[in-house]
This record gives C-alpha cells, sequence and structure tokens, in this order.
C-alpha cells in the first residue's frame, strides 16, 4: 500500500503522479490532502482524468484493493487496521495532521509492504507518519524541492533524514514498482553458510569502521543483515559481493548505509505510562535525597533526535514545580548519529508532537515558530547533547537515573554483557536503571533491585567489592579512530601474529603502565592499558584532549608536565600527584617523555600513569639517628612538594594572563558582533512588518478565493439540477474520447457507471443499435459541424443524437457533447399518421370508382363552391378534362347548362343557408323537356369543426 500525502500545490503533483501509473501495478494508492472543511471534493474526477486506474472516495470499512486509488473524504480522518479503511470524524480541525495520523496507522497495519509519498504542500504534516514508515521497513518517497509547488512538507521530510528516495513525482511510480517488485528472491540465492556471511559482513563491517568511524560488529546480525537488504533493494543490487564493491566506490552510499543502521523509533512519551510510572512512583524518592541546590544527573544513551531527554526533562521539571526546595536539573542525551545530534540541539519539531505531547504541556513547554513547535528555554538549558558511541566512549557518572530504553535489543550479548555492569558503575547508590519493556539485565540480578518488572526500572545495589564483575572502562575510540588527521602514517598491513608478539602484548596488558600517546596539544592518539582511574568522561560535548578528562587532582600536575616536557624538549616526573578516584585518593607517579623516533611519532608525546605505593624505610639506622634519618627525608620531600606547588602556581599566573588576553580580544568582538546583531535585529523588524503586511494581502486573496469557490459550488449544483431536470440524456467527453461527465439518463442508453469517468468511451458497452457513435464523434471533433441522427435501442426506444464541439470560454474546442432527446412517443405518432394517411388514400380511390359507376353527373363542393370531387359524367356535361376538374370554381365554369332556370343562384342560396334544394335545369318552356336536368342538392353534414359540404347530382328528364 502506497500512502501518498499533499497539501498546497499538490494536484498537480498527484497528476503527474497517477499520470505514469501502471493499469496493473498490484499496489493500492490511498491519497490524503489537506481539505476545506464541508467543501466537497472534486478531487477522484480530477485524477480520473490522468489515469485509467479507478479512482473512488475511501468508504468505511471497505476492504482496500490492489490497482486501485482511494481519496480520503472531505471532514474525516482515515486510517487503516487489517486491511480496511477505518473513517473517523474530525474532533479538532485545527490540530488535526491528518496525513502523520494516516501514515502512522498504515506503518502498523503493512510494515515492510508500505511506502510513504509526500508531494508538494506546507508545514511539516508526514514528517513524523514517514518516519514511523522508515521505522517499520517501509519506502519513503519525497519530491525533490524544485519540482514542488510548496516546499515547506518535502523539505520537512528530506531534512529529518527518512527520505529514502528523492525525485520529481513523475519518476516516483518506475521507483516504487521496481522497489515492491524487486523481492529478495536474488538474495535469497546468496550462500547460506556462516562462514561466508560472516566474511561479507565483515568486509562491510570493515569499511563502516575506517569511513565512519564506529564499529557495528557487536551489533545484532539479523537486524543489520535486514537493513542492508534493504539498502540493496534501493539500489537494485542482487548480490552481497556487488554491494561490497558499491560501498567501496560510492562514499554516499557508506553515508546512506550508516543513517539506514541508525534508525531511531521515538516519539514525545513514547509508551506513556512508562513516564507515568516514573512520575508517580520513582522520581519523587530519587528527587528527595538530593540536597537543596544540588544536581539531578540522567543520561539518555541512544536518544535520536531529543524526543525522550526533552520528554524526561518535562516529567521532572513538572514535579519540581512542587518540591520544597530548588533542586538543578542537568540530563546528558548521547547517540552515535551526529545528525540526529544537531536535530536534538536545535530542540524544533513538526507540527505532530501536538497528538503525543497534549495541550497543556505543549502551551506550557512548546513555543510555536510557523508550524513547527521549539522547546523553551528552561528545558532547553537544562539538557546537554553529544555525539557518543556507547560501547567505545567513556560514560557518564554520578548519574541519579540512566534510562536506556530499546538501545541493548539492538546489541548483541557480549556488548549487553560489557554494558550492563558499566551502567552499575556510573549510577550513585541507589541510583535507577531503566531499560526498555523488551529488555532485561540477563544475569545481573546481583547488580539491581527490580521496582518495576512491567516498564524495567531497576535500582542500584551495593555489592561488596570482591564480588563485583570486572567492569570494562571504554577508553575512547580504538587505535585506528583515534589518529588525528595526518599525525600517523598508514600502517603496514596486519602480519601473521606470533609467539614472540604474543608475549609482549601479554606483558603490556598484565604488567606494563597505562600510557597515552598525545599531540602537542594534548589530544589523545593512542591509549595503552586501562585509563578509568586517571581519567574520566565530562559533561558537555565529548572530547579527545586528555587535559579535559583528568580526574580531579591530577590536572595542574600534568598540565604542567606537559608544558614543561614540550619546552624543554626532555622527559619530565611528576611523583606522589594525589588524585581523587571513587572518593579515596590515589597517589600517582606521572611521567612525560617527548618522543622522537620513529619519524612518524615525532612531536608527539608518551604520558605515563603508575600508582606510587607508601614508602617504608628498610635498614634505617636505630634510636635517635634514624628518627632524624627520617625527618630530614620527610624534609626533602615537602620541599620537593613546595617547589612543585610553586611552578604550578606560576604556570597557573601565566595562564590566567594568558586568557586574560584572550577574553579582552573576545569581548571586543562580542561587542562588535552586538552591533551586528543590532543592525540585523532591525532589519528583521523591518521584515516582519512587510511580511505581516503580505499575510493580510493574502487573507484577502484566500477570502476573495473562497468566495469564487463558493459561486462555483453553487454554479456547479445549478448545472447538475439543470442537467438532470430536462431529462435529456447528456454525455461529455474530451478531445481523447475520455468521459468527462454524464447526466444518470444517459445511463439507460450506454451502461455507464461513476468510475468510468476519465475512461474512453468506445471502452463503455453500449446498448444503441447504431454503431457509428464514434465515427460521427470524431468527425464532429474534426470538422467542428453539428450532427443529428436518429438512433434506436435494442429495446426498441428511439433517440435523436445529437453531437455538437464542446467550447472552452476562450473559444477552444476540447471534446465533445453528446444529447440524446426520446423520440419514441413522436415515432409512434408518426407511424400512427401515416397508416391514416394510407387508409384515406384507399378510401378516396373506392369513392372516386364508386362515383365513376354512377351514370348520373355527380360533384361535391366545399362551401365556397370548390369542386372536391366530380364523377366522369358531370366532366362530360361540363365538357372539362377530369383531371383538371378538382379545385375548380363551379360558378366560373364555362357551361351553359349550370345557368339554365337560375341554377347559379339557387346554388349559392343552398350554400348560404346550409338547405337542400331541388331544381330542374334546361327546360326551355313546359311543353318540351328534352335535355333537361333536375338538379338535386343535398347539404353534406359534418361535426361542427368542419365546414360543410354539397353533393350536386344531376338527373336526366325524359
Amino acid at each position: 500500500m502506497v500512502g501518498l500525502g499533499a497539501s498546497a500545490g499538490g494536484l498537480e503533483a498527484l497528476r503527474s503522479f497517477f499520470n505514469e501509473v501502471a493499469v496493473n501495478s498490484g499496489m493500492a494508492f490511498i491519497v490524503v490532502v489537506h481539505m476545506a472543511p464541508k467543501q466537497p471534493s472534486l478531487m477522484p474526477e480530477l485524477l480520473q482524468k490522468v489515469t485509467p486506474v479507478s479512482v473512488s472516495v475511501a468508504k468505511d470499512g471497505q476492504t482496500i484493493e490492489p490497482d486501485h486509488i482511494y481519496v480520503i473524504a472531505p471532514d474525516k480522518e482515515i486510517r487503516v487496521f487489517e486491511g480496511k479503511f477505518q473513517l473517523l470524524d474530525v474532533l479538532d480541525k485545527r490540530a488535526t495532521l491528518p496525513i502523520d495520523q494516516f501514515l502512522r496507522s498504515l506503518a502498523h497495519d503493512r510494515g515492510a509492504n508500505a511506502a510513504a509519498v509526500i508531494l508538494s504542500g506546507t508545514g511539516t504534516d508526514g514528517t513524523l507518519g514517514a518516519k514511523e514508515i522508515k521505522a517499520k521497513g517501509g519506502l519513503v518517497l519525497v519530491q525533490s524541492e524544485d519540482s514542488a509547488g510548496y516546499d515547506g512538507m518535502p523539505r520537512s521530510a528530506a531534512n529529518s533524514g527518512v527520505a529514502d528516495i528523492i525525485v520529481a513525482p513523475e519518476e516516483m511510480p518506475q521507483r516504487l514498482s521496481h522497489y515492491f517488485s524487486h523481492p529478495e528472491k536474488a538474495l535469497k540465492k546468496q550462500p547460506a553458510a556462516a562462514s561466508d556471511q560472516r566474511d561479507w559482513l565483515s568486509k562491510i563491517f570493515a569499511i563502516l569502521r575506517t569511513q565512519i568511524g564506529h564499529d557495528f560488529s557487536l551489533y545484532k546480525n539479523n537486524t543489520l543483515l535486514r537493513r542492508i537488504k534493504r539498502r540493496m533493494e534501493l539500489n537494485q543490487i542482487a548480490h552481497y559481493e556487488q554491494y561490497v564493491r558499491y560501498l567501496r566506490e560510492n562514499p554516499a552510499e557508506v553515508q546512506a548505509l550508516f543513517r539506514e543502521l541508525l534508525i531511531g523509533v521515538t516519539h514525545f512519551f513514547r509508551d506513556a505510562s512508562s513516564f507515568q510510572a516514573l512520575k508517580a512512583n520513582i522520581l519523587p524518592d530519587l528527587l528527595g535525597r538530593i540536597n537543596a541546590d544540588g544536581t539531578f544527573r540522567a543520561w539518555i544513551p541512544g536518544c535520536s533526535t531529543g524526543e525522550e531527554v526533552y520528554s524526561l526533562a518535562i516529567v521532572i521539571r513538572e514535579l519540581l514545580d512542587t518540591h520544597p526546595h530548588p533542586i538543578n536539573l542537568q540530563l546528558f542525551g548521547t547517540d552515535i548519529d551526529d545528525h540526529a545530534i544537531d536535530k536534538a540541539r536545535q530542540g524544533l519539531f513538526p507540527a505532530g508532537i501536538a497528538a503525543d505531547v497534549g495541550d497543556d504541556r505543549l502551551k506550557r513547554f512548546f513555543i510555536k515558530e510557523g508550524e513547527s513547535f521549539r522547546i523553551r528555554k528552561e528545558i532547553r538549558d537544562c539538557a546537554v547533547f553529544s555525539v557518543q558511541d556507547l560501547i567505545k566512549d567513556p560514560p557518564f557518572s554520578r548519574l541519579h537515573l540512566l534510562c536506556c530504553r530499546n538501545l541493548l535489543i539492538y546489541l548483541n550479548s557480549e556488548a549487553q554483557k560489557k554494558l550492563l555492569p558499566l551502567f552499575h558503575y556510573t549510577l550513585t547508590p541507589e541510583g535507577i536503571l531503566m531499560l526498555g519493556s523488551s529488555e532485561s539485565i540477563g544475569g545481573f540480578s546481583n547488580l539491581f533491585t527490580v521496582l518495576d518488572k512491567k516498564w524495567k526500572i531497576y535500582k542500584r545495589r551495593e555489592v561488596p567489592q570482591a564480588l563485583r564483575q570486572q567492569v570494562d572502562f571504554p577508553s575512547g575510540p580504538s587505535a585506528p579512530d583515534m589518529v588525528a588527521e595526518g599525525a600517523l602514517a598508514d600502517r603496514p598491513a596486519k602480519q601473521k601474529v606470533n609467539i614472540a608478539q604474543m608475549t609482549q602484548q601479554a606483558i603490556l596488558d598484565q604488567f606494563a603502565p597505562t600510557a597515552i600517546l598525545v599531540d602537542a596539544n594534548g589530544n589523545m592518539l593512542h591509549v595503552q592499558g586501562r585509563t578509568g582511574k586517571y581519567l574520566e568522561t565530562p559533561s558537555g560535548p565529548p572530547t579527545r584532549n586528555i587535559l579535559d578528562m583528568t580526574r580531579e587532582g591530577l590536572r595542574i600536575g600534568l598540565s604542567s608536565a606537559i608544558r614543561a616536557a614540550r619546552s624543554s624538549d626532555k622527559p619530565v616526573q611528576r611523583r606522589k600527584i594525589a588524585v581523587k578516584v571513587n572518593g579515596n585518593i590515589q597517589l600517582v607517579d606521572l611521567h612525560v617523555s617527548p618522543q622522537h623516533a620513529p619519524e612518524a611519532l615525532s612531536g608527539c608525546l608518551l604520558v605515563v600513569f603508575e600508582d606510587a605505593e607508601a614508602a617504608i624505610a628498610q635498614g634505617s639506622p636505630p634510636g635517635d639517628e634514624g628518627h632524624l634519618h627520617q625527618e630530614a627525608n620527610r624534609i626533602a620531600e615537602l620541599e620537593r612538594e613546595l617547589q612543585n606547588t610553586r611552578e604550578s602556581h606560576q604556570i597557573i599566573v601565566e595562564e590566567l594572563e594568558s586568557s586574560n588576553e584572550e577574553l579582552k580580544s573576545i569581548n571586543e568582538e562580542m561587542q562588535s558582533s552586538n552591533e551586528e546583531f543590532q543592525s540585523t535585529n532591525e532589519e528583521l523588524e523591518s521584515s516582519r512588518e512587510e511580511l505581516q503586511s503580505l499575510n493580510e494581502e493574502l487573507q484577502t486573496v484566500n477570502a476573495e478565493l473562497q468566495s469564487k469557490v463558493e459561486e462555483l459550488s453553487a454554479v456547479h449544483d445549478d448545472m447538475r439540477n439543470l442537467l438532470n431536470s430536462t431529462e435529456i440524456a447528456t454525455i461529455f467527453v474530451d478531445n481523447n474520447m475520455r468521459i468527462r461527465r454524464f447526466t444518470p439518463e444517459a445511463t439507460t442508453i450506454i451502461n455507464l457507471i461513476q468510475t468510468d469517468i476519465g475512461r474512453p468511451l468506445q471502452h463503455v458497452v453500449s446498448n444503441l443499435s447504431y454503431k457509428g457513435m464514434i465515427d460521427d464523434l470524431d468527425d464532429v471533433r474534426k470538422n467542428l459541424a453539428p450532427k443529428e441522427v436518429e438512433v434506436q435501442t435494442t429495446d426498441g426506444q428511439w433517440y435523436k443524437m445529437r453531437i455538437l464541439p464542446y467550447r472552452t470560454t476562450d473559444n477552444r474546442i476540447d471534446g465533445a457533447v453528446l444529447t440524446f432527446a426520446s423520440i419514441t412517443e413522436q415515432k409512434s405518432a408518426q407511424q400512427l399518421l401515416s397508416t391514416s394517411n394510407l387508409e384515406m388514400q384507399q378510401a378516396g380511390v373506392f369513392i372516386r370508382k364508386i362515383f365513376d359507376m354512377n351514370a348520373d353527373p355527380l360533384v361535391v363542393l366545399e362551401q365556397e363552391g370548390t369542386i372536391v370531387l366530380a364523377n366522369s359524367a358531370f366532366t362530360d356535361i361540363v365538357k372539362t378534362n377530369p383531371e383538371k376538374v378538382t379545385g375548380m370554381d363551379i360558378f366560373k365554369i364555362n357551361s351553359r347548362r349550370l345557368w339554365w332556370a337560375d341554377l347559379t343562384a339557387n346554388l349559392k342560396g343552398a350554400l348560404e343557408k346550409r338547405n337542400n334544394f331541388e331544381i330542374i335545369t334546361g327546360k326551355r318552356s313546359s311543353s318540351k323537356t328534352k335535355g333537361a336536368y333536375r338538379v338535386i342538392g343535398q347539404i353534406i353534414r359534418l361535426d361542427d369543426d368542419w365546414p360543410h359540404c354539397i353533393l350536386l347530382r344531376f338527373a336526366k328528364i325524359g
């Protein structure tokens, strides 16, 4: 599963990303963006336009499927649990960080099968979630700052050191595909023999120790192997031998592997119940044993970016608020990762810590700086951070609390056996040791008493000297690491050890005094023997200078001896120097000898420490002479000590004078710097006013944009309702025939569903019998001429399909619009009309046949006298062509027969009065009727809406 987080400028980044995602990638993508509350999201539609992968809004309880893109719903927080979405209502819209919360749940649910993608956006949301993904073995990709519209989120994630890949969005899908498809198949083909594994793993350890200066040989191999395999997958390397060579050729990869091995899982108040147990049950008693104005000392090794140190400081500070007398607080946070220590010293954390710290503590102990929180000065000043390798660097001492949580689980049993006695030594009587919930003291139950079994809190036991395990004091970096740059020449390659060398080494280890090789400035170059009785690590940043590490009482004598040896270039001795060791006084003889040979050691000094035993006079003369001899020796010894004291005093005076001159110079520089700071402060104040003005302008622009968004939303609603109310099926497509939008009525014609938006129209099954729709679309898009076609569906429904070009406001063609108007009823009426017309035509033919069969002249007239129908007998008596008689005005027919007996007058009267009539026409006299006709006029009455007609029948008389 791939979780993508974006904010401002994220839409373009998401488009670029999904435009390159393959349809069958096998991955599920969950998009979490910062959305305006109570505003509908168009994100699914916008993303569907650029990818063929199905895009939908995540639903509560929905099973996450591969090859799908899911978008967070508005006003919801999203989590993943057992492969399903869990949607939650947003409780506090001001403080919510949806990307962090989602990525954390994704990390815990999918582990190494999860990936985080941090894209363009302001603020720091996503950084803490990406840390969780990285800690669980997942992949973290961050958009490059130069390709991001807003680089706040990408920069925060990159600066945290968790980014595995930093590229542009369009390059990410291919990296993801390769990473998740580049399995451990090739790795499993590696030789499984333990000797082979030790061989190449030792080579990697050697490379790291040479280039980085840290030895990982005491770490658990399984953890290291998992992290090394991950780097191999990222670099597309299948064989361990190839990776060893790649490390040797690429120093940057050595640094990347070092960071990979040091991934720290930490956040504020991790395992909050453990801090509560510490606050309620352990710390009150511990603080109660410290005198007024005393100092509470705590050491937190493996502190990573400092969250645990500050968490502990906050808890103790809350207790000190109600403590009866003032107590100073001093916490030492150390880690092997210098990058993490730098972040801890800054004390600046992303906004996502609000979920772990809580509102009350956030207001009291943090200051809001932009999108981040900075720890307040009262907490920052009590914490000291330094780079330290717990295994090889000297420890802190006189500790009341040692909090070493979730560090021992990464070390093998040999390292744990070395560290636990060391922890016992560093604690004060009844001091407290706190381990991680998965760690224990193992076989050292005689050194500690269990106080809290669940949270692994122990109290230091007082053990008789004879029963104590030997403490293996770290004496500083090993020889290769302690060589100052340019101080010593390269050593020859390791040669085969013989018996003589082994014997010499045994003598050195068992009988030779403790010796340290230093340069002219007192920086240690090599250590021989145990130095714990003479040196200890001071508070503050780690140091290699021997004068900074001397125990109480030794500093002045050693400083003067080094100065004297350096100035005189001769060996110098200081005898019976009183050194305070664990509450006791130890007399030490000190020897400082300049080195001249071999040439590589020229300019260096050899410092040798020897424990001085009390002088016992042997063979002294008895009686008064012996007593006088002892007094003389004592006086000589006191004179030597007085002389040494005078020399030391003179050296101190010279050093003070030199320091005074340096302080004067520094004071002048500080005054100059102060003036520069004042000038800078004025410039910053001016910049702040400009930024405030700019912020006001941005607020105005934001309000205008919000108004435009609301207007656009209203127009969108109006358009949707308009399209739905017309009941006309409408489909919008782009220039690539991809579906943009459609109305619900369109689903009855073409089998469309909501997720088809963005798919090509030709890929969707149509219910039309007409097969030329796609060709017509392409023709309209090319020729820009609208087109109308009557089409029929497979179930017999008729539609008028109309295709028009889709024109934008700038008159640019950006697709086409299809509308389908139902014409099924019109088609039915048209069919019925055609049938009626055919029947009428057949009836007219039938009537005319009947008219023509009648021997009497017959004619049908309209109300105005226009001939509607006449038979052939009538056309014969009026001498008119039968084909031309229809439509003629009977009053304009030139035939004398119609005028006999004033037929015209009777006909007009009958038409006007709508009365039947009967007349004789063609009669000249009463005695002569040959050639006369009886004309019978009968009104044909239709319904009231139709005009009346008259039927004339001419019956021949005689």
